[in-house]
């Protein structure tokens, strides 16, 4: 007979007479599965076997009696179609120690070694394939791994969340074109949710206009792009002041609003006409909340109703473009004094 290494199971194997003999309540739980499982001796046992084994040693010895018995089993019976799902298993109970690296090792054995095996409804290696996403730090293996659960599985999943993962993933390789592919992908499925992540839509429809851009409103210095604003205000030159406007993503909202909203932007506005019969006027310097990624500049003087706005500056997030990432450029207009 094989090898098994967890203390129980070789008891119950050295001693299966004294066994049947001594335990004589068929009721005891923790007994009777194991008796059935070493009877199959070198015979493959079958799942419901298996797991009630599984189970009565779990409740015996813990967690790694589990590991133990199901690894040994694999081991022995290396042709048992149903090892991926124990490998699985083994993987989940890993994962629940925090094991991570352990856990991945045996979802990834049970991928890519054993076949894929239905239990209760749900697929083993779709089970692997959701684990290792969630604990794959590599993005080119998550691509990998989202291209396997998108051939695999097509019939049966949201082809909008796995462009939306996908995107991501292909954005922290650096491979940009397929990045943008798979976010057009992502908006092509209005149905899509994001868990989690109730902006997604909105921000990937954002990247996606702002790539298609030509992203020539950029400056690589601040203090150049503020001046020449300053000097456009001072000027009254309202074609000078909007070569400077962001192109894509511009908004002009209160400071009660969210940049994501919807209504963040209004198309008909004109801000030549609120300049050309206003005496705007500026701050000298920036404000005092400024930073390395954002900068406001007060101005005021646009009109009776709201007079004073606050030019919002944003350095650009933008790796898939290396001459503009780091660059800043005027990205909105704020109403009203701030709080």
């Amino acid at each position: 007979m094989g090898r098994i290494t967890t203390s129980v199971f070789l008891l119950i194997l050295t001693l299966g007479a004294f066994l049947m003999v001594s335990f004589q309540d068929p009721a005891d739980a923790r007994i009777v599965p194991l008796q059935n499982y070493a009877a199959f001796g070198e015979r493959t046992p079958p799942f419901p076997v298996v797991e009630r084994a599984a189970r009565a040693i779990r409740q015996n010895e813990g967690d790694q009696g589990m590991i133990a018995f199901l690894t040994s089993h694999v081991a022995r019976y290396r042709d048992d179609p149903n090892n991926g799902y124990y490998l699985s298993v083994t993987a989940d109970l890993y994962r629940e120690k925090g094991a991570g690296e352990l856990a991945r090792h045996y979802y990834r054995r049970a991928l890519f070694r054993y076949p894929d095996v239905t239990v209760r409804g749900v697929a083993s290696h779709r089970v692997a394939i959701n684990r290792l996403l969630a604990l794959e730090q590599d993005p080119r293996q998550r691509v990998d791994y989202l291209h396997y659960l998108q051939d695999q599985y097509s019939d049966s999943l949201d082809r909008g969340l796995v462009a939306y993962h996908l995107a991501k993933a292909y954005g922290e390789a650096g491979r940009w074109p397929e990045a943008f592919e798979s976010y057009r992908v992502f908006l092509a499925h209005p149905r899509t949710e994001i868990p989690g992540e109730p902006n997604a839509r909105q921000e990937a429809q954002r990247q996606v206009t702002f790539y298609d851009s030509g992203r020539r409103w950029t400056h690589q210095d601040l203090d150049t792009l503020v001046a020449r604003i300053k000097n456009a205000l001072w000027r009254q030159d309202p074609a000078a002041l909007l070569r400077h406007r962001a192109g894509e993503n511009f908004f002009t909202m209160s400071w009660q609003q969210d940049e994501m909203d919807a209504n963040s932007d209004i198309p008909t506005f004109d801000i030549g006409a609120f300049l050309r019969r206003s005496r705007v006027r500026f701050s000298r310097d920036l404000e005092v909340n400024s930073n390395a990624s954002e900068a406001y500049l007060r101005t005021w003087g646009w009109s009776h109703r709201i007079p004073t706005w606050y030019l919002y500056f944003r350095r650009i997030d933008f790796p898939a473009d290396p001459e503009v990432h780091g660059n800043w450029e005027w990205g909105g207009i704020l109403f009203g004094e701030a709080f």
